[in-house]
């Protein structure tokens, strides 16, 4: 007898393998939109198939607020505790990047993972987000692969950046959504589905650098194949630059200006205004306007490798020949919030940059690298040796250069709620006395005498503020903050006791309950943020500040002046300042430096201020990035391509030249970051003048020179 299957229990069939598809994770939309809430998006009728075969549909998101495509969970919520990523079929209509925004969120309130990609124009890709918190520093760099990439011939596009938190037992909604678009944008939308494994954000980072530290998914005009093209470019670079030499100007043995009227002769260098404009003077009385490089260095472009050989092609092995390039560093520190989230921050590390000089130049290597990048910093207009930068080349004679105070040791800190390199030292502490002391012995050792020395830095973007709109006051209240035994702390209840006597007049001033002074000296005294109706506040606050700042540069300044008398104090490098640190900067140096990233350097300090302290200002710190040249980083002062960073740079030169503030501006830094991170902190910007093979980026060096030989005026 003949068996009919009948159309009722086929349908229940299909609708019951629906139901157990989504509920597994799977949804299509090119297909069925049951459980598909859209807002402000326009679903398109037709199916479409794309050139791999795939289904999708289009999908139009409007100009508003956060137009968003919803796939809502059954009531209690998809089971994806299995799945380990979220892959969605997507393609991209429009002639433009369009930015897409995944949430996906619990069942419970508060839960859920957020990820933001760039979709670019094109075919088909998948967009796959990890279903946990995840970002480029757990793999020991800031920033993460470029995308998409080729994953096993399929494009793909990694989110390496999630954020939030998610139990996937419980997992209600996957949001799709566009942050305010100005036009229309429709993008074709096929499967999205969880799945099992790593596989995709394994392998955006495997077999990313090649064995000259390279980026391997991309081509750039510099980018070399093989040992030979490494020292056929090398050579074609120096030919170039020795081509260049007859177009400088005529300056005085330390670089300084022929073509402006002298300033006495003093034997050193100093600071002088005259005509309403500071000038730096050389030691044989000639104005000069310092160019400078930072971080000119032969070991800056080491990068961890312990646990991380699936991100390296053909690194040597560690013995032989190569184990010179090997080494082992530990450089976590949990106090600064740049190491936070970094994973992969100690152990063995491999330095691509000076195996590749190595390559070059044989075992000589580093004698050669001396001479061929003071001859190129010269040709190149630049005339000073910057911070962090090879004791070597200061002492060839051929540039200025300068030494940092650097002060290490055992003292009390105190936050101020950015401690981005780690808290700010504690000044009232005899032992920060006793350490400034030692680092201003070591850092004149042996220049005291030498004319060629511009002068000294004192630490380097030290945590003079905190954040956000109240972090002016972040010192003050960090202070008081603070442990019962800090220095600080009692330096600021001693003067508070000077100035009120009893502490209910100062409770009464600062508008809060306070009755003895034990309060306020207990650990952990939370005090309170500056308010209008009470003035005190800011005003007391104000005067500590200043207090501190006075003392921190006070200490410094007479410990070098006990060891050298007479090159400049160059001031402490401010990243994040208040009025009252730069004040006390200018009162105890000679030169108020700031590290700025800006498009020009007005817009990185208080030029008022500036002016009102009377002293010279030098920007210890800038620069312009991009992502075309390998390092994943773009810089914190970004441009698009590579020709826009010299443009960025010929904008900034002139704007600081023509300034009668600025007496100088410094670039950061010589050598691109490695591809997978810098030991310090995983950065991996593209910012230098010469990549990880020693060889220059042309067309930036190009205007580069011409921009600082312009520094020079007619």
């Amino acid at each position: 007898m003949k068996k009919f299957i009948s159309l009722a229990w086929l349908a229940a069939l299909l609708l019951t393998a629906c139901q157990t598809a989504s509920n597994a994770g799977t949804f299509d939309l090119a297909g069925d939109a049951s459980n598909v809430k859209l807002q402000q998006v326009r679903r398109a009728d037709a199916v479409e198939t794309n050139a791999q075969g795939g289904k999708q549909r289009r999908y139009t998101f409007a100009p508003s607020v956060t137009p968003e495509i919803s796939i809502q969970a059954p009531a209690k919520g998809w089971d994806w505790s299995d799945k380990t990523e979220l892959r969605i079929a997507v393609q991209n209509a429009m002639a433009w990047d369009v930015t897409l925004q995944i949430t996906i969120d619990g069942v419970r309130a508060g839960q859920s993972l957020r990820a933001v990609v760039a979709l670019p124009a094109g075919p088909a890709q998948t967009v796959v987000v990890p279903l946990r918190a995840e970002a480029p520093r757990s793999r020991g760099m800031q920033a993460g692969p470029p995308m998409p990439f080729d994953e096993q011939g399929r494009r793909t596009i990694v989110a390496t950046t999630v954020e939030g938190r998610l139990n996937l037992r419980a997992v209600g909604a996957v949001r799709l959504s566009m942050p305010a678009p100005q036009a229309p944008q429709t993008l074709l939308l096929g499967a999205v589905e969880g799945v099992a494994g790593d596989d995709a954000l394994q392998h955006a980072y495997t077999g990313i650098v090649d064995r000259w530290g390279q980026y391997t998914r991309e081509q750039w005009p510099e980018k070399i194949d093989s040992d030979q093209a490494l020292r056929a470019a090398q050579a074609a670079a120096q030919a170039d630059l020795r081509s260049a030499h007859d177009s400088a100007p005529k300056l005085d043995t330390y670089g300084g200006r022929l073509d402006l009227p002298a300033f006495a002769a003093k034997g050193w260098f100093r600071s002088e205004k005259r005509d309403g404009r500071w000038w730096l003077v050389t030691p044989e009385g000639h104005a000069f306007f310092s160019l400078g490089m930072n971080a000119v260095v032969l070991d800056g472009a080491r990068t961890y490798v312990q646990d991380r050989a699936y991100m390296f092609r053909d690194l040597p092995a560690d013995e032989g020949e190569w184990k010179a390039f090997y080494g082992n560093s530990d450089t976590r520190q949990a106090d600064a919030t740049s190491r936070k989230g970094l994973k992969f921050d100690h152990g063995q590390w491999f330095d691509f940059y000076a195996a590749n000089l190595y390559r070059v130049d044989g075992k000589d290597w580093a004698t050669a690298w001396h001479a061929r990048t003071l001859e190129r910093l010269k040709s190149w207009g630049f005339n000073t040796i910057g911070n962090w930068s090879d004791d070597a080349l200061g002492k060839a004679h051929k540039l200025a250069y300068t030494r940092s105070i650097n002060i290490d040791g055992v003292f009390g800190n105190v936050s101020s709620g950015y401690d981005y390199w780690g808290r700010m030292p504690d000044p009232y502490d005899p032992r920060f006395v006793e350490a400034a002391e030692k680092a201003a012995a070591k850092a004149t050792q042996d220049v005291v005498d030498d004319p060629w020395l511009l002068g000294y830095f004192a630490d380097n973007e030290l945590a003079w503020a905190g954040q956000g709109p109240r972090g002016r006051w972040g010192l003050a209240i960090g202070t008081l903050r603070g442990e019962a035994q800090s220095a600080a702390k009692q330096a600021f209840i001693a003067k508070l006791k000077s100035q009120y006597g009893d502490a209910i007049k100062l409770g009464s001033a600062w508008g809060i309950p306070l009755t003895s002074w034990d309060t306020m000296e207990a650990s952990g005294f939370v005090p309170p943020a500056p308010k209008a109706a009470y003035p005190a506040i800011a005003a007391d606050y104000s005067a500590w500040l200043r207090d501190y700042a006075d003392t921190y540069f006070r200490v410094v300044s007479e410990a070098l002046r006990r060891h050298d008398p007479h090159h400049l104090f160059l001031g402490g490098r401010f990243a994040v300042n208040t009025p009252e640190a730069v004040a006390a900067c200018a009162t105890y140096c000679d030169v108020v430096s700031v590290n700025t990233y800006t498009d020009v350097p007005q817009h990185g300090f208080d030029i008022p201020a500036v002016a009102q302290a009377n002293k010279p200002v030098m920007i210890t710190e800038f620069h312009f990035g991009s992502k075309d040249r390998g390092p994943f980083g773009n810089g914190i002062a970004s441009v698009y391509t590579e020709q826009q960073r010299g443009e960025a740079y010929a904008r900034f030169i002139a704007a600081a030249a023509s300034d009668p503030n600025i007496v100088g501006a410094h670039w950061f830094q010589y050598t691109d970051q490695p591809v997978t991170g810098r030991l310090l902190d995983g950065e991996n910007m593209h910012i230098g003048l010469v990549g990880i093979t020693d060889i220059p980026f042309g067309s930036f060096v190009q205007a580069v020179r011409a921009a600082n030989r312009q520094a020079f005026g007619p």
